[in-house]
This record gives C-alpha cells, sequence and structure tokens, in this order.
C-alpha cells in the first residue's frame, strides 16, 4: 500500500501488461520456398566446395533449418547438387532470353551486330557479376570425372544450350562452334581474373618473365 491506500503496481501487474502486448506468429515456411532457398544457398556453397568437399550442414546453416529437414526435401547430397546445377543451365538460359529479346528491341549494349554478339555480351556480363554461377560451372565439370548422374545430366544440358542459342540467334553451325569455344574460355578466363587468355596477351608475359 502507498500512502493514501491504494496498491503499488508490483511485478505481476507489469507481467500482466507484458503478456497483453501481441507477439506476430512466426511465419511458416512453405518447403516450396523453403526448397527454392536451399537451392540458392547450394549454388553458393557447391561453388566454393564443389560436390565432395561441401558439407550439407553449411547449407542448411545458411538457409536456417536443421539437416535433417534438407534430406525431407531432397533425398541426398548429390539430389542438391544437380538442382544446384539445373538452377546454373537455367540461369544461362535466361541470360540468352534477355539478350536476344533486348537486341530486337534495339536495346541492346553498342557493338552487338546481331543477337548472338549480344548474348555473349550478356554471358560475359553474368560471368563478372555473379561469380556463383561462374564457380558453379567449373565445379559440375570437374563433378562430371567421377559421378555418372552428373556426367550424364551435364551433357543433357550443355546439348539444350546450343540448340536454345541456334533458336534465339538463327546462327549457322561454325558460328555457334565459336561462340560456345569463346564461352569457355570466357570461364577460365573470369575463374582467373583476367580478360583474355591469348598467349601475347600482357599477363601471359608477366607470368613467364617471373619464372
Amino acid at each position: 500500500m502507498d500512502g493514501d491506500g491504494r496498491g503499488t503496481p508490483g511485478a505481476s501487474d507489469r507481467a500482466g501488461a507484458a503478456s497483453a502486448v501481441s507477439v506476430p506468429a512466426r511465419r511458416r515456411v512453405p518447403a516450396a520456398e523453403r526448397r527454392e532457398e536451399l537451392i540458392s544457398a547450394a549454388v553458393h556453397e557447391f561453388a566454393r566446395g564443389g560436390l565432395h568437399g561441401t558439407a550439407v550442414e553449411r547449407i542448411a546453416r545458411r538457409v536456417g533449418v536443421a539437416q535433417p529437414y534438407v534430406f525431407s526435401l531432397f533425398a541426398n547430397k548429390r539430389e542438391l547438387f544437380l538442382a544446384a546445377l539445373e538452377r546454373s543451365f537455367h540461369e544461362v538460359g535466361d541470360t540468352f532470353r534477355r539478350a536476344a529479346s533486348e537486341f530486337r528491341e534495339g536495346r541492346a549494349p553498342s557493338g552487338c551486330e546481331d543477337a548472338l554478339d549480344a548474348m555473349g555480351h550478356a554471358y560475359k556480363a553474368l560471368l563478372l557479376e555473379d561469380r556463383d554461377y561462374l564457380m558453379l560451372q567449373h565445379q559440375c565439370y570437374a563433378a562430371c570425372g567421377d559421378d555418372e548422374l552428373v556426367r550424364a545430366q551435364v551433357r543433357h544440358r550443355y546439348p539444350e544450350l546450343v540448340a536454345l542459342a541456334r533458336e534465339l540467334s538463327g546462327a549457322a553451325p561454325e558460328r555457334l562452334d565459336d561462340f560456345f569455344r569463346h564461352g569457355m574460355a570466357l570461364n577460365v578466363a573470369a575463374a582467373l581474373g583476367v580478360e583474355e587468355l591469348s598467349v601475347s596477351c600482357d599477363w601471359v608475359a608477366a607470368e613467364l618473365r617471373r619464372g
């Protein structure tokens, strides 16, 4: 009691007031949405560690779920790796489609003479802007060496990219050959952090001088 006979608010009163404040319920993430989050995390982690060097726990932790939950959506680590592989090839395909569309609409970068030029320019930009997709490509090709399922999936998806480039550009086979050879060279150059792989380019000469 205080001096005028009224009760002084105590701990129980404060607790009651706190309980009256509504706490937002934690949103339950649908499995389909969580699956997409895991694939995005897998792209990032597999790009660095590859199929055999990446722990699923790292991917789970990146998304904020327990490892057993990952295996409720993917049968095993290889299946998650294949999902990341699919995401990578889809991203390249979408890059080709956007570039071809921009060329048709007159919005391609200057110097692009046709849709194939625009697609090559966009692909180079993708390699520079998102290193995860670049390094995941290398990890996919590396995994082909000892995993037949990965090799089969890459061998299936690569010709689909070739067919898509032909459909979008209408280029002759010889031009497409050059386009994809140059694309592979770009992959290596981007991984090395250099602009080109020519035997006469400055960085090659500098490395040779270093002995």
